[in-house]
């Protein structure tokens, strides 16, 4: 069963093709996935390494955590299942209300 690895610290300017070629080292290399921003497209400096089993997995790990690539100390670990959100409804998210009127604070709450 394949292992989903966490990989932080990439170099801004590495690809997935080179993140694929360097975790080679350790196995099969299933999907490789570096996170972008959505508005510029830009690396966001990490991303996820699927390897094909749980001991090529801990072998890349071993290998690769806190070591070296492009430049940058990789942090490598297992991934850990993704959190559900919150769902705001179908307004979106909210902002605090608050006193948005043109008299001062004080008068509003002496007439209370």
């Amino acid at each position: 069963m394949a292992t989903r690895l966490f990989v932080g610290n990439i170099n801004h300017t590495a690809t997935e093709n080179d993140l694929q070629d360097h975790f080679a080292g350790a196995g099969t290399v299933v999907s490789v996935n570096i996170i972008q921003d959505k508005f510029t497209g830009k690396s966001r400096g990490f991303g996820f390494v699927e390897m094909s089993s749980q001991a090529e997995a801990e072998k890349a790990i071993a290998e690769f955590h806190q070591k070296e690539f492009q430049g940058r100390a990789l942090t490598v670990n297992e991934a850990r299942p993704r959190e559900d959100r919150p769902s705001h409804g179908p307004r979106g998210g909210g902002g605090g209300g608050g006193y948005r009127g043109g008299r001062d604070r004080r008068d509003f709450r002496e007439r209370r």
